[in-house]
């Protein structure tokens, strides 16, 4: 119960966004690829983010 009212770091919400954008980016895939492209683009970006407060 403790848990609910605890925020999240930064590193949790970039791993949400990722994981959220890579989901859009396949149901996009099927009807859009260009769109899909874009969402994997702004996923990588994301992913470089998350790499760079690892490191």
């Amino acid at each position: 119960m403790l848990t609910l009212f605890k925020k999240k770091s930064e590193k949790e919400r970039l791993q949400k966004k990722y994981k959220d954008l890579m989901e859009a980016s396949f149901k996009l895939s099927h009807v859009n690829r260009k769109a899909s492209d874009d969402k994997q683009a702004e996923a990588e970006e994301i992913l470089k983010k998350i790499a760079q407060l690892e490191g």
